[in-house]
């Protein structure tokens, strides 16, 4: 007995196969828009996103760089409420070297923190994208963390301090500054160390951790001193005259660099032997050396024009027996 197979249509193994293939490719389109796809989208939009702070933060620094000596200089003057503009501060490569050594180092550490905030977050969207498990990562970072906080406790101290001594812009280059143990002009101004060199010519490096107290001798404006003795039996008020005549001269000479009229006072120290005269005038800073300098040149052309000498320490003479006694000559004064 012959049986008859029917033959298979045509038209089902075609659409069989069309649906196979359309089932595997809508397999693989959801794998695809799945997390590679957004995995892939979360780490172009971080780049993205990191590119542009960084470009911004770039932006910033160069603006603070051309054009923070304006406005700090209009600032100043409101505060010292003072007619006389500061000098140079466009044109001193000291003033220059200090506003672009802070705002190059205040770019680097927000450029630094952008990048570990911006890695912080794409990891975390990964995380959440993928379904990571990173409760072990996270507690072993910890412990970590911990170990090299108690290890570079000293580290971390000197690079905070050293941020907000530049956010506050405590001192910068060029600035004379006393530290404790050092004392002299900085030279380089970092996030871990300040150089400073003093009058001998030796560089300290001090930890910005350790520094305690900082007394910057050339931020804003200065003070030029004079204090001069004069014997008790000089006529006083000539004396003074004469200080506020040599001030007023060396102020004339260095008219772009004093911003104040000088101020004499007199009887600040009484004694014996001498009076002291003092003069006090408001100058640009790191001028005041100079304009102190050349007040006592003045003065001292007009002490010898004028007659008026100055105080001499009273010194005693003890007279010692050369004969091999024990007797002693009385003290004389001179």
């Amino acid at each position: 007995m012959i049986v008859a197979v029917p033959s298979p249509d045509p038209s089902e193994a075609v659409s069989e196969v069309v649906d196979r293939t359309a089932e595997k490719t809508t397999e693989a389109m959801d794998w695809l828009l799945g997390w590679p796809l957004q995995s892939l989208v979360a780490v172009v939009v971080g780049i993205l996103l990191l590119a542009a702070v960084r470009w911004a933060i770039g932006r910033a620094v160069r603006s603070v760089i051309d054009g923070g000596a304006k406005v700090r200089s209009h600032t100043r003057r409101l505060l010292m409420k003072s007619r006389v503009p500061v000098p140079g501060e466009d044109s001193d490569p000291l003033a220059v070297a200090r506003r672009v050594q802070r705002a190059e180092t205040m770019g680097s550490v927000l450029r630094s923190v952008a990048g570990i905030v911006v890695t912080v977050l794409v990891v975390t969207a990964l995380a959440n994208i993928n379904d990571w498990d990173l409760g072990p990562v996270l507690a072993s970072a910890g412990v970590v963390g911990v170990a090299l906080g108690f290890g570079a406790q000293t580290l971390v101290k000197d690079f905070l301090a050293g941020i907000f001594m530049l956010v506050e812009d405590q001192y910068g280059v060029g600035d004379v500054v006393d530290v404790g143990e050092a004392t002299g002009t900085v030279e380089a101004v970092g996030l871990r160390v300040t150089q400073v060199r003093d009058l001998s010519g030796t560089l300290w490096y001090v930890r910005n951790g350790e520094i305690l107290r900082v007394g910057n001798m050339t931020q804003g404006w200065s003070v030029a001193r004079v204090e001069v003795m004069v014997p008790p039996d000089t006529d006083v008020a000539h004396a003074t005259d004469l200080v506020l005549r040599a001030a007023t001269d060396v102020a004339a000479v260095h008219v772009d660099d004093v911003l104040g009229a000088p101020e004499v006072t007199s009887y600040e120290s009484l004694s014996a032997e001498s009076v002291m005269l003092r003069m006090l005038l408001k100058v640009a800073p790191a001028k005041q050396w100079a304009i102190q300098r050349d007040v006592r040149a003045r003065l001292r052309e007009l002490f010898v024009a004028e007659g008026v000498g100055l105080a001499i320490p009273r010194q005693v003479m003890v007279e010692r027996s050369t004969s091999g006694s024990s007797h002693q000559g009385d003290p004389k004064e001179r």
